[in-house]
Parts: structure tokens; sequence; C-alpha cells
């Protein structure tokens, strides 16, 4: 049985004061939860946060990292600077990378290897734009996506993988895919896992659901058959939303 895995970004939002008084507040909310509980925040954050949820049953990841180990890059930050402050998930891939930031099938791929290598767990954002789903090729872009994020891996890396699928459409527009939408799309992803490893691996790999996740339609998405959890937005922002987002099954 695959273990729920609920995930917050929080984007660019939250100074180190604002965070510290959020996680305080959710991880009273979320102690009791069995499910996997994860708060991607800025840079800035970062040390304060991994602070905060000591002792807690939050685990703390980055937006982003560099695939290199190290360098002339400007503002970047490595999967080694993340690890040796204790972060133990980043978040690579993400739809606003890909269009603001000039983020690539290929980029997503060197990055995950690199996350991987320090054991840091990715989770890789798939999804289509509104004009690719009206024109039919939603299923074709996030299985060419997955698999191109997935190229070269062994199977047992792909295990470590988390497999967020954004529909781009609806992520903070206030819309969100219908639950068996959702599910059909996430079931083309699983299969496309399969094709590419084997049926084992695909039933073993963690899919999230994101975009305009709220506590009123959480418990309809994570309750799917192939939904393994989400990847929150601006719900996460807010600890009691976010926490009755987590506790969709109490």
């Amino acid at each position: 049985m695959r273990r729920k895995v609920i995930a917050g970004n929080w984007k660019m939002n939250m100074l180190p004061n604002e965070a510290m008084a959020c996680i305080e507040e959710l991880a009273k909310l979320v102690k009791d939860t069995n499910h996997e509980v994860i708060l991607c925040v800025p840079y800035t954050d970062l040390f304060y946060s991994l602070l905060t949820a000591q002792g807690t049953n939050i685990k703390i990841g980055a937006q982003n990292m560099h695939y290199e180990e190290s360098g002339a890059y400007t503002g970047e930050v490595s999967a080694n600077m993340l690890k040796c402050i204790g972060v133990e998930y980043v978040i690579i891939g993400h739809s606003e990378r890909r269009q603001y930031f000039a983020e690539t099938d290929e980029t997503v791929n060197k990055k995950i290897k690199t996350a991987l290598k320090h054991e840091l767990k990715p989770i890789v954002c798939v999804g289509e734009t509104l004009p690719q789903k009206e024109a039919g090729k939603a299923v074709e872009v996030i299985t060419t996506q997955t698999r191109l994020a997935l190229e070269g891996l062994e199977k047992e890396q792909v295990k470590k993988v988390i497999i967020a699928y954004e529909p781009i459409w609806a992520i903070g527009t206030g819309k969100t895919a219908t639950a068996e939408d959702a599910n059909n799309s996430i079931r083309e992803i699983r299969n496309e896992v399969a094709k590419n490893f084997s049926e084992e691996i695909a039933r073993e790999v963690i899919i999230q659901y994101g975009g305009s996740v709220k506590a009123q339609n959480s418990k309809e998405l994570f309750t799917m058959s192939d939904i393994d959890g989400g990847l929150v937005g601006g719900a996460s922002l807010n600890a009691e939303e976010f926490g009755k987002i987590v506790n969709y099954d109490k």
C-alpha cells in the first residue's frame, strides 16, 4: 500500500519568523497523522524551518537546486548545500521554473540524478498547459515529461522519486481537475513508468496531484485509486487550512 505524501510549496512567500510560527502551529495540527508531511520553503527559510520542525513529523524541502556540484553559478544552490543542513526533499521542474526560468526536460533529468546521488528525495513536476489540454495533447505531454525526467535512472532510483502531476491551467487559478480526470491522468503517468521500468516499480512510485488543492476537495482527490497525496500551493501558507488537508481522512 502506497503512503500518502502531502507537501506544501510556499513559493516566494514567508519570512523566517512567519515560517517558524506557521510550522509551530501546523505541528500541533498534524502530530497524529500517518501521512508524510513536507513543507518546501524558500532558501532563506530553510535553516529556521529545519530547526523549528525538529521533534515534529514535518519534513523540510527546498524548491529548486542546481545539477552541478559547485562552480560559477551565481545565485544557485547545490544538492550538497541542501543535504548538509538537513534538507530531505527538493522540488524539481515546477511549471513556474519551466515557464519563467528556462527549465527544460534535460535539466530536470540532470537535477533528479544529482539529487538522488546526494540522497535527496526529488518531487518532480509534470503537467500540461491549457492550450495543450484543449488540443487533446495532455496525455502525450505528461507521459513525455515523465519519460524524459526518469531517463537513465535505475529501477531502484525510480522508487525514490515522487512525481507531482500539476495541470498548469489549474495552478493558482482556483480551477481543479475533477477527481476522476486527475486520477486518469495520474494512471497514464503510472502506465508510462510501467512501460519504461516495470509494473512493480509503477505500483510503488508515489504520484501526487497538485493544482488548487484545498481542504474542501482534498478528501475527494486523495481517496482516488492512483492519487498518493498532493503538492499544495497557496493553501499550504495557512497552517489551519493545510492541517485540514493533511487530516482529510480524520
